[in-house]
């Protein structure tokens, strides 16, 4: 595998931004190899500068569920593009993209759309501030929420990979209110709820964490948490920017029965583009501006084009439904062959992650003890074999639609050759 051209480019972007990235892990310092620059992308396959051809894994990290440059979507977007690329004013592609959502996610009385997933959970913990009047936010230690100052204690995703300390420009102020708990721990919610719960805005966790690599909720955790948010009129709100639309058509909560208050969502409700949601109960959402005193705005917000590849996705998602089940026997293909490898593995739908640790990981304190070195030899091999994986322990593996039974049954073949 020739990387040259990765590497002269790589040399090049140094000079213009910090790391030579515009996002941390995309560096690959974590697996001790260099960033591969994409050239282009199709179906499961992704191809390089130096004119490799990989099985892609990692999906833009998720958003590509139907593969990439999909057609029925990247034909709404290039119809979208002739009629303008921005309008900053209101559009019907907006209520359209709305009306879906809320159709498979009915938890979502109102919404609004923005262009990220951090802005969704920013906006959503400010609109549960507002509508209850108090400051203080329960965050799960591991579960990441986007990069706003309020919510980088021990955050997973890129903090874990490169090692980064989670106050670095963060005024100690903006954490005073955020309170920790631990993953799949129960007593650590009831501690922190005997202690303060009346001063408790919100509670905001991942319902199948995703960011500190793949972890699931132990049976009983999810519905512990309705019951203790609604014991304290907390607002309880799902960071589905990661799983709404993946593991299952209604996310998450449809997946595990359970109704929060709030959701994010982002990745696929964009279709590949920049756009994420944030919505919930009626009352909650009628406290934002221009209805409330709870401002939250953006130029850019449901813009058309990300609109047009936001329903384009959810449409055929709509009329395929059968992906579904597909996706869960692929990746149980692909979990077999990491077990009888001898690998840790946590599966949640499509969503995979392989820990070299010596138990299972269910939570921070034990991903924490994932032998990363190992990762990055695994990762390096893998690529060595045609097949692109995250480069970080601590992320996702991302199976898509497009993913045939002789890319899988050659991503397995690769795995159990490890050693």
């Amino acid at each position: 595998m020739r990387t040259d051209e990765s590497e002269r480019l790589y040399a090049k972007a140094l000079e213009f931004m910090p790391g030579g990235v515009n996002s941390p892990v995309r560096a690959c310092k974590a697996v001790g190899s260099v960033p591969l620059f994409i050239d282009r992308a199709s179906g499961s396959k992704i191809y390089d500068a130096d004119g490799n051809v990989f099985i892609d894994y990692v999906c833009s990290w998720g958003p590509n569920i139907l593969g990439h440059s999909y057609k029925p979507v990247t034909d709404a977007v290039k119809s979208a593009c002739e009629k303008g690329l921005t309008f900053g004013a209101c559009h019907r592609g907006e209520i359209r993209l709305a009306s879906l959502i809320k159709k498979h996610f009915p938890s979502m009385e109102m919404l609004r759309l923005v262009n990220s997933g951090t802005e969704a959970v920013m906006s959503a913990i400010r609109a549960a501030r507002g509508f209850t009047c108090r400051d203080k936010i329960v965050k799960f230690e591991g579960c990441y929420h986007g990069h706003s100052d309020g919510l980088l204690v021990k955050a997973g995703s890129g903090l874990m990979t490169n090692a980064i300390p989670s106050g670095a420009g963060v005024p100690h102020g903006c954490t005073e209110n955020t309170l920790l708990a631990v993953y799949n721990d129960f007593s650590s919610v009831e501690r922190i709820f005997e202690s303060c719960g009346n001063e408790i805005a919100a509670l905001i966790v991942e319902p199948c964490a995703a960011n500190m690599g793949v972890v699931s909720p132990k049976e009983g955790f999810l519905p512990f948490l309705r019951e203790i948010t609604e014991k304290y009129g907390t607002v309880l709100i799902f960071d589905e920017v990661i799983t709404g639309f993946r593991l299952s058509i209604g996310g998450a909560q449809q997946l595990y029965g359970i109704t929060p208050d709030m959701t994010t969502l982002g990745k696929i409700v964009g279709g590949g583009m920049p756009l994420a949601a944030f919505g919930g109960k009626r009352e909650i959402m009628e406290c934002i501006a221009p209805l409330g005193s709870v401002y939250q705005a953006g130029t850019l917000s449901g813009n058309p084009i990300a609109a047009a590849a936001g329903i384009a996705t959810i449409e055929a998602l709509e009329n395929h439904a059968e992906i579904y089940d597909e996706l869960d026997r692929k990746s149980a293909e692909i979990e077999r062959a990491m077990e009888s490898a001898g690998m840790n593995v946590n599966r949640c739908g499509s969503l995979l992650t392989v820990f070299f640790t010596s138990e299972k990981a269910e939570n921070y304190d034990s991903v924490k003890t994932a032998d990363t070195k190992r990762y990055g030899e695994y990762y390096r091999y893998m690529l060595d074999k045609g097949i692109y994986c995250a480069p970080s322990q601590f992320e996702a593996m991302f199976v898509s639609a497009t993913h045939s039974w002789e890319d899988i049954n050659k991503t397995c073949d690769a795995i159990k050759g490890f050693h």
